[in-house]
């Protein structure tokens, strides 16, 4: 019998059932720089998502907060300073005031100051005549005249025209006090006692700011 022929494959089959290592080698040389260059693109994109709430994190602590703080407080120290301004204001001028009523009060009740033709005779009190000192009258009135020195006038005859008003106040009854025209009866009385220890005429009215009977 003849011997079977063995056909040999045809080259384009035989480079088919093996491929050229060296070949297969390139191509996937070539193919992991392509897919590196894949890669290195979506760097930036995943470094900024990575990134970028550190850096708001980073801006919003150290830069707009600190800021914030800053102009918060500025109102607050400005509004503080204002405050203690105007308490040490408050404090001088009650302090002032203190200083000013200490230095016008008199030991008769009288204040000093104001102009030159008046005087203050301030809370004085006396028991009234008749009432066994179970009745007193508190007043307070301001003396007037046309003598530009009469407050000067008064100042140097304190303890003499004190103890005028005195004599002439407790002098006087429940029942002179209930009488119409009480007070103008009085004013006319101190008027003429005042004229008449100064020893000329240097009071002309008298005002009543406070006349209380108790």
């Amino acid at each position: 019998m003849a011997a079977a022929k063995t056909e040999a494959p045809p080259p384009a089959a035989a480079a088919k059932g093996k491929e050229d290592p060296a070949a297969a080698a390139a191509a996937s040389t070539a193919s992991a720089p392509a897919k590196g260059k894949g890669i290195a693109a979506f760097i930036p994109l995943i470094a900024v998502v990575v990134l970028a709430p550190v850096l708001s994190f980073a801006v919003v602590q150290f830069v707009m907060l600190p800021q914030l703080k800053k102009q918060l407080a500025l109102p607050a120290e400005a509004s503080l300073g204002k405050d203690a301004g105007a308490e040490e204001g408050h404090a001088e001028a009650a302090k002032e005031e203190k200083g000013g009523k200490e230095g016008k009060e008199g030991k008769g009740g009288k204040k000093e100051g104001g102009a030159s033709n008046t005087y203050e005779f301030a809370n004085v009190v006396v028991n009234l005549s008749g009432t066994m000192g179970t009745r007193y009258l508190k007043t307070t009135f301001l003396v007037t005249g046309e003598d530009k020195n009469l407050r000067g006038t008064f100042e140097g005859k304190k303890p003499q025209l004190l103890d005028v008003t005195l004599n002439v106040l407790s002098a006087l009854s429940l029942s002179d006090l209930e009488e119409a025209g009480a007070k103008n009866l009085i004013r006319e009385k101190l008027i003429v006692a005042y004229n008449q220890a100064i020893g000329k005429k240097t009071v002309e009215q008298i005002y009543f700011s406070d006349f209380v009977v108790q």
